[in-house]
């Protein structure tokens, strides 16, 4: 069966990004929430973002919510991050394991299919 799976990395701080929120949403006809979570603090989700009957192919946005992350942990300015969220569309297409890693640090990210 086929799964969706991601992490975390603030690179800025060299360490996982923990307490993260993640929301996954099909594009289908409409946009529909698919799954959310909370990244833990290894800086993954406790399960599968998708897995067995909600994994399916087809077009998927995974935002991440890292703008809160990034302005808790800098104490010394009101400034927010100049990111907010970020959103990677994926297309889902096997029944096979997709992982989907987000480096990331306030003003820049980076994202590819992880093993």
């Amino acid at each position: 069966m086929g799964k969706l799976t991601t992490h975390v990395l603030d690179t800025s701080n060299g360490k996982p990004g923990s307490a993260i929120s993640i929301r996954v949403y099909k594009l289908e006809d409409d946009r529909c929430l698919v799954a959310s979570a909370i990244t833990n603090d290894n800086g993954r989700t406790e399960e599968a973002l998708l897995e067995d009957d909600t994994f399916g192919p087809g077009i998927y946005e995974i935002e991440f919510y890292v703008g809160n992350y990034f302005l808790e942990r800098d104490s010394k300015t009101d400034t927010p991050p100049f990111l907010d969220v970020v959103v990677v569309r994926v297309t889902l297409s096997e029944d096979e394991h997709y992982h989907v890693p987000l480096l990331v640090s306030p003003w820049s990210y980076s994202t590819y299919r992880g093993s």
